[in-house]
């Protein structure tokens, strides 16, 4: 007698695909996540991930303050919390805005689990299925899948080395208009931007303002780098002109520690109430521990004086990087220098594909991030982002030489066997894409 079971007939992967949400389609892994368990082996030089370097940190301190927190706060800090927030961490995040000119209540601040997700509490509130998103090109990975995930539509507005540039808001929102779209949002990073490491000017805030206030479009703006400039003071935040047509991200992951997951929303009154809601039906409350946590960190340290040291530490490893590239890139590729953050946009010669090429630089133990994952419609491909943040300027340098000599030997390829990837990327209905040169 064979008792051997009986196999189904089709054989699936995944048994429940007939099951899930339509939404569901939109959730696939960045390719930042597909890059974590190669980028994190020893012996890889890591270019890719964006991982705030916290060795400068004084542990003791923080340890300090969690222990006291316990000793003497412990019933509180361990029990559910509001949904917008502790009170007295709002208070704080408000002295924190004031220096990039943001005056601003603390009612009108709701407290989030890092600003992850607090772009997904906006987009969440803001957008129906097959709205329209439009962000800059490159834009944040992150932000991308969140707007995928509740069925955006993402049109890509060209920057430049001096941010989002005016001229493509204006094409990108008379595209939109007619085909029949609905534009819920702009997306924009404007300080030290990921992954494009630059900066919006000050003249290009005021007009990208103008715009979207004459067209009736919400502006996101997501700041988690804001504090991190490595030759001036911070930069006015665009909340700090325009209070009624902004939503204003920040985190403490960049400028304290990211295992605390803290961010925050500062949005105009009705919407705070509807983010709040919405806080409420994701996690019920942001994680109180965490939140008194960092509001003990920010009453008993000189924190002022911590985010000085991480620019000049993130400062040091951005010259490394610079230097490094000057020295050791093939002279075809191309760089932004970043005023401050984590990243430099790297532009590689003519027909050289960075996606096509990472296979070949992770066997040569170096890692970056293809131009690709930036780009909602698959553009990208002949751009990197390569990260500072985390390695020690040795291991820098040491990366981007095992890279140049993956570049060369690309380029050695291609002259021999022809270019994979024009100058200018064409889409399938002719768009002209966004060009990817930043320097």
């Amino acid at each position: 007698m064979d008792l051997t079971p009986e196999r189904p007939q089709s054989a699936r992967l995944d048994s429940y695909v007939d099951r899930y949400a339509a939404r569901t389609a939109g959730m696939t892994a960045s390719e930042i996540r597909a890059l974590f368990a190669v980028a994190s082996r020893p012996e890889v030089v890591s270019l890719a991930g964006g991982m705030p370097n916290i060795s400068g940190l004084p542990l003791d301190v923080v340890g300090g303050a969690i222990a006291d927190l316990v000793a003497q706060h412990g019933a509180v800090a361990m029990q559910y919390g509001s949904g917008q927030g502790v009170p007295e961490l709002r208070e704080q995040i408000t002295e924190v805005m004031r220096l990039e000119g943001i005056h601003a209540h603390p009612d009108d601040v709701v407290v989030t689990v890092g600003s992850q997700q607090a772009v997904d509490l906006v987009t969440r509130v803001f957008c129906d299925p097959g709205d329209v998103v439009i962000c800059e090109a490159p834009s944040y990975v992150g932000a991308l899948g969140v707007f995928k995930s509740y069925q955006c539509e993402v049109v890509h507005a060209e920057m430049d080395a001096h941010g989002l540039v005016p001229e493509a808001l204006r094409q990108a929102i008379a595209s939109v208009k007619a085909a029949g779209g609905t534009i819920k949002f702009l997306y924009t990073i404007p300080n030290f931007h990921n992954p494009a490491g630059v900066t919006m000017s000050a003249e290009r805030r005021t007009e990208v303002l103008a715009i979207c206030r004459s067209e009736g479009i919400l502006v996101l703006e997501d700041n988690p780098y804001g504090l991190l400039g490595f030759d001036h003071e911070p930069i006015r935040a665009l909340r700090a002109d325009e209070a009624e047509n902004v939503i204003y991200l920040g985190s403490f992951s960049k400028t304290f520690a990211p295992g605390f997951r803290v961010g925050w929303a500062l949005a105009p009154h009705p919407v705070r109430e509807k983010l709040v809601l919405a806080q409420e039906s994701a996690t019920l409350c942001p994680p109180q521990f965490s939140q008194m946590a960092v509001s003990a960190y920010l009453a008993n340290h000189d924190w002022q004086g911590q985010i000085k040291q991480f620019r000049e530490m993130y400062r040091e490893r951005r010259d490394a990087m610079v230097d490094a590239l000057s020295d050791l890139m093939p002279a075809a590729c191309r760089w932004n220098v970043p005023d401050g953050g984590f990243y430099v946009w790297l532009t590689l010669p003519d027909g050289v594909n960075a996606k096509a090429m990472l296979p070949r630089a992770v066997t040569a133990r170096v890692a970056y991030v293809p131009g690709t994952a930036f780009f909602a419609d698959g553009f990208g491909s002949g751009s990197m982002r390569l990260s500072y943040c985390y390695p020690t300027p040795t291991r820098i340098r040491e990366g981007v030489r095992r890279l140049a000599g993956v570049v060369e030997a690309e380029m050695e390829l291609r002259a021999t066997f022809g270019a994979s990837t024009p100058a200018r990327e064409v889409g399938p209905q002719g768009y002209d894409g966004p060009s990817t040169d930043l320097s």
